[in-house]
């Protein structure tokens, strides 16, 4: 059993024996980088006829969703990483894990997502959208579509912002584990004037100077008329894309943003999305 030596939690749903080997690894990663023990949760949606003390009345004692959490202890354990888990009870899926995020004051939360093809109003999915949105700490979403591959390189599209920041740092912390190389890049227009790429170029050395020191890091500015279009071409030579939440102005309060919601569907390497835990 490793040893707990970690600084803060990092809550993990699990639902789905078949995906859970993914996201599991990348919870490792993320727990490693950023010294955070796991925390496994599941949670287990109670019909409105029935009270909530009485939730623990549909989970059988060999049940799927004790096995996926057993499934998960054991993942996380073989890689010496401290862990616990949990079933929590609630109403729907979003309610159970804001409401976790606060119980266990977790620093980060981590989701998995399929990217399926969007439905009107909603962006990544309906309790994705909605965690997004509540949930108090930072919150890391993975595109799950595809077997895991080893990860050599990393692309960090650049932007202003906490979400920009929190990918940077994300993107230093994965590629400290994996030795792995860190392109980072902005778009500005095609007719962009040397002031633009000058800017660009300032926000790309800033945002390097943060990373840990001894990596391979990469700086590039792309001058491009269609930023997602931009983006997904590069995403063809690297094995993981992290980028931050963006607010459009299209899409109002939305968290997630039409650049990384297109990129986030699109792109041909591995993604997850990331928003920095909300300012008081």
């Amino acid at each position: 059993m490793a040893t707990d030596t970690a600084d803060g939690t990092l809550l993990v749903p699990v639902s789905n024996p078949e995906t859970v080997e993914r996201l599991i690894d990348t919870a490792v990663d993320i727990a490693r980088g950023r010294s955070l023990r796991i925390l496994a949760l599941h949670v287990v949606e109670v019909p409105a006829q029935v009270p909530l003390s009485e939730g623990h009345q549909l989970v059988e004692e060999d049940g799927e969703e004790r096995r996926v959490l057993a499934d998960a202890r054991e993942r996380v354990e073989a890689a010496d990483v401290p862990v616990e888990t949990t079933l929590r009870y609630a109403r729907d899926v979003a309610t159970g894990i804001v409401g976790a995020v606060g119980e266990h004051d977790a620093d980060g939360l981590l989701l998995g997502w399929h990217g399926r093809p969007r439905r009107r109003d909603i962006i990544l999915g309906s309790f994705i959208d909605r965690v997004l949105a509540e949930a108090d700490c930072d919150v890391f979403v993975k595109r799950i579509r595809r077997p895991a591959r080893h990860v050599d390189s990393i692309l960090v599209p650049v932007a202003d912002g906490p979400h920009s920041d929190l990918a940077v740092d994300l993107a230093g912390a994965l590629a400290t584990e994996h030795d792995a190389s860190v392109r980072l890049v902005h778009v500005v227009a095609s007719d962009a004037d040397d002031a633009a790429v000058e800017n660009a170029n300032a926000l790309l050395k800033e945002s390097a100077g943060t990373l840990p020191e001894g990596l391979d890091i990469e700086t590039d500015v792309l001058q491009h008329d269609h930023v997602p279009g931009a983006i997904n071409d590069e995403t063809t030579y690297h094995d993981l894309t992290i980028l931050g939440a963006t607010r459009d102005p299209f899409l109002r309060r939305k968290l997630v943003g039409s650049v990384a919601e297109g990129v986030g569907r699109s792109a041909a390497s591995a993604v997850m999305l990331v928003r920095s835990e909300p300012e008081e």
